[in-house]
């Protein structure tokens, strides 16, 4: 799938509706052509309300929509007759959004689970009819409330991936490869600088019934908290994962500086995101003898850590084995 597929911030101005007016109508018949009044209550206006949907990844079907209004609420009418409500625009959202305000940056709501519900933006309330003012001194109000008018604002969607276990590491580091080997994610490979443009989910099949969710998050590079490369876009996504999974291939120059930069880069971001489980794999382990990988384990941080390789599939069933205990523990 193109990564222009992938959409996970938007900014939309939204508009509830207005209450509807409260009627100042009077019972008039031929047996009682001074009747008292009998206005109804307007309608409420039309909430706007965000709605989870464990069905959709991406917020693609926002990407085009800059403003979202919602109905006002019908008047109310003759025989205590109650106006009807504002019809509410329900705006899905994939699972791991979060509603936050434009000027002080304040998260608002947050939806985690199917079909959770939040009003972001409340419709007017309905006016009262002339009935509700009816007293013993003023038996004939003549006048009823206006509905509440309609509030309008700006909000931003922005999309937080969950996943049990994100892969962090710098590009090809084999994030891309491991997910498609273990899932069955086919995401984008080759063998240049930022393949990945957006996150893969894939499940990954443990013994029997079970599995966990492993997400491929864009390559970092030092100074990505600054916005560099491709910067905090993708370093939000992170926050999510229970368990983080560091990638540096074999062949790296210095891999515990790698490490180092990486879990920097993550502090500077976030510095709650050091308290997830980690583990370390040494990638493309094929390359290496027994000798090699004796001498480099003397060298590695003090992080549980493991020497694998996708292609020839070497350490795959103990990194697994790894990332349950750790989501388990």
């Amino acid at each position: 799938m193109a990564s222009s597929s992938f959409v996970d911030y938007v900014k939309i101005y939204l508009r509830s509706g207005q209450g509807g007016a409260g009627s100042h109508h009077y019972l008039r018949t031929k047996g009682n052509p001074h009747g008292g009044p009998d206005g109804g209550d307007g309608g409420r206006g039309g909430h706007i309300i965000i709605k989870g949907n464990q069905q959709l990844w991406t917020m693609l079907h926002l990407r085009y929509t800059k403003h979202i209004i919602a109905s006002e609420g019908e008047s109310g009418s003759k025989a205590l007759s109650t106006g009807a409500n504002g019809e509410d625009r329900i705006i899905e959202v994939p699972l791991g959004t979060i509603v936050r305000d434009p000027e002080s940056g304040e998260v608002e709501f947050e939806v985690t689970a199917h079909n959770e519900m939040h009003i972001i933006v409340p419709g007017g309330r309905g006016g009262l009819g002339n009935d509700h003012f009816k007293t013993s001194t003023n038996q004939a109000p003549r006048f009823a409330q206006p509905g509440e008018p309609f509030t309008e604002c700006w909000k931003i969607f922005e999309l937080k991936i969950l996943a049990d276990v994100g892969l962090v590491g710098f590009p090809n580091a084999g994030k891309s490869t491991l997910l498609s080997v273990l899932s069955a994610a086919k995401p984008e490979i080759a063998d240049y600088p930022f393949t990945t443009l957006r996150p893969n989910l894939g499940i990954v099949p443990y013994y029997e019934d079970k599995s966990f969710v492993m997400a491929d998050i864009p390559g970092i590079i030092e100074g990505a908290h600054e916005g560099k490369g491709l910067g905090v876009r993708f370093l939000r996504h992170i926050e999510r994962n229970s368990v983080l999974l560091f990638m540096i291939p074999a062949d790296s120059k210095d891999i515990k500086k790698e490490y180092k930069i990486l879990l920097n880069e993550l502090k500077q971001f976030n510095p709650e995101l050091l308290n997830k489980g980690r583990v370390l794999a040494i990638t493309k382990c094929d390359m290496l003898d027994d000798e090699m990988i004796k001498l480099m384990k003397k060298e590695l941080p003090r992080v549980p850590s493991i020497f694998i390789s996708s292609h020839s599939r070497i350490g795959l069933t103990k990194l697994k084995e790894m990332l349950w205990e750790k989501l388990n523990a």
